[in-house]
């Protein structure tokens, strides 16, 4: 007879507390997921609003539009050490949730106050054009914009911790595949609500094709209050959310304090015995390598998008807005099924194989959309282009929870979280300076536009290269060797 000793079926035994720990509930899972979905709507105020009105109604340039909102990117070297901290300094009793919390506040309060200085921006340059006053408006964006990089690297690496804390390897793609969905739930909703609070009809179609910005710039009092209430509204909704994705959960299902060599001495894994760590593998440096490339090819029509659909389509900023919701339902349906359905059956790397392939052969359809100006055809490609990012997401995640240990789970997903976000940061400079140069090369603005999801494409192509390389049992050899020296010098 034979036993299935899964952690669906027995809770996992806590040897330092005598008594069994139970595995993580699918309500929690979903509950968990609360947290993510308000992130995937505060993403909307980012690249949905915020680089739309800077762009398209205010005229700002799309390198420094761009620019600045990716500094919350540059910020991303201390994913490391706020994931560090957050393995070794427990707050107020928790590994992961007092620094949730407090980032949380932060980066809320960080959105709210970027949108104000990009009224004063807009004011500026209406007023007295792109002169010396309008750059210091812009580097103060900037400036804010790294306090939202650092307040959200100090909230989502330790709860991404937390989820591999709380998982075990039966339920893990499973958990991930409920979290990661509810990001796009997110996005979905905050499309539908930033849509309907931003819907302007007296700007669309042709009127919008044919708009001289000089002879007629956009009522910035009208535009501000709309936005106004926007960046209000959400703010408070997604610390709601967080709070009560989180309460409870660490306390409850954490196996950090059992799985890890090293809880009785939490503080000998200091940054730099990370770091060592950290580097002490090949294929650390490998899939960081394809995390970067991976994730600028997926990233770089971010901030290009929405102009893409006033510039070309002739939509309305509203429609624009809606744009997203199609890009999360198919990511939604990708992440969804992913984690059920395709990683079991074909493998991770696989998985994420069949996800570039899918982005890349997107990307050209909306270049193909592009010369029809048909917004039905483009809403098509982004859905299937969702599709194919959220298989490509899931199967990363999930490989990316593979090369992580207990004992520095924080450290590493920091670095994880650091060439995602270094590459995002790049991805949105880099797509607001390849549309300029294209637009200083091409006349007709779906070539400019064109060029960046052809850049995007090629790099798709050659990340499977990279990915290729990665070898996770290597990895966890090297790494769990690494560990125990680091640990053998501190005793000698």
């Amino acid at each position: 007879m034979t036993i299935d000793n899964s952690s669906e079926q027995f809770p996992t035994p806590n040897p330092l507390e005598g008594k069994p720990l139970p595995p993580i509930p699918l309500l929690t899972m979903f509950r968990l997921g609360l947290y993510q979905m308000g992130l995937g709507i505060m993403s909307l105020l980012t690249l949905g609003v915020i680089n739309r009105i800077m762009i398209d109604e205010l005229k700002v340039p799309a390198l420094i539009a761009a620019g600045a909102i990716a500094m919350h990117q540059f910020v991303s070297p201390a994913r490391i050490w706020f994931g560090q901290m957050s393995d070794a300094k427990p707050l107020w009793g928790y590994h992961r949730s007092s620094y949730v919390w407090i980032g949380l506040i932060l980066f809320t309060s960080a959105a709210f106050l970027a949108m104000q200085v990009v009224w004063q921006l807009g004011a500026s340059i209406q007023v007295n054009g792109f002169n010396g006053i309008a750059y210091l408006w812009a580097g103060l964006l900037a400036l804010i914009f790294a306090g939202y990089g650092l307040a959200l690297s100090a909230s989502s690496t330790p709860f991404t911790a937390l989820l591999f804390d709380v998982s075990d390897e039966e339920n893990r793609s499973k958990l991930i595949s409920i979290v990661w969905s509810m990001l796009m739930v997110g996005i979905v909703i905050g499309a539908i609500i930033s849509s309907k609070i931003l819907h302007r009809p007296e700007l669309c179609g042709a009127d919008l094709l044919t708009k001289n910005p000089v002879a007629s710039p956009t009522s910035l009092p009208q535009l501000q209050a709309s936005v106004t209430l926007l960046f209000i509204i959400v703010p408070l909704l997604v610390i709601t959310l967080s709070i009560l994705a989180t309460f409870g959960v660490e306390r409850r299902f954490s196996r950090y304090k059992f799985r890890s060599t090293v809880v009785e001495r939490e503080d000998q894994i200091t940054l730099n015995r990370a770091l060592k760590i950290l580097t002490a593998s090949p294929q650390t440096g490998l899939f960081f390598s394809f995390l970067l490339l991976m994730t600028i090819s997926l990233f770089m029509q971010d901030a290009v998008l929405e102009p893409y659909g006033g510039e070309v389509f002739g939509m309305c900023v509203s429609e624009t807005t809606q744009l997203n919701a199609f890009f999360g339902t198919g990511t939604l349906i990708g992440i969804a099924s992913t984690g059920f359905l395709i990683v079991p059956r074909i493998g991770k790397k696989n998985t994420v194989k069949i996800g570039c392939i899918g982005v890349s052969i997107c990307l050209i359809f909306f270049i193909m959309a592009g010369f029809t100006a048909n917004p039905g055809f483009l809403k098509a490609a982004l859905l299937g282009f969702g599709l194919s990012s959220g298989i490509l997401t899931a199967g990363a995640i999930n490989l990316m929870l593979d090369l992580t240990l207990a004992e520095t789970a924080g450290t590493f997903i920091g670095a994880w979280g650091l060439a995602q976000s270094i590459a995002r940061g790049l991805a949105t400079i880099l797509g607001g300076a390849v549309l300029d140069l294209g637009r200083a090369i091409f006349q007709v603005p779906v070539l400019a536009y064109g060029t960046v999801f052809t850049l995007q494409a090629i790099g798709m192509l050659l990340a499977i290269l990279l990915l290729n390389r990665v070898n996770v049992r290597e990895f966890s050899e090297g790494t769990k060797q690494a560990i125990a020296n680091v640990l053998q010098q501190e005793l000698d």
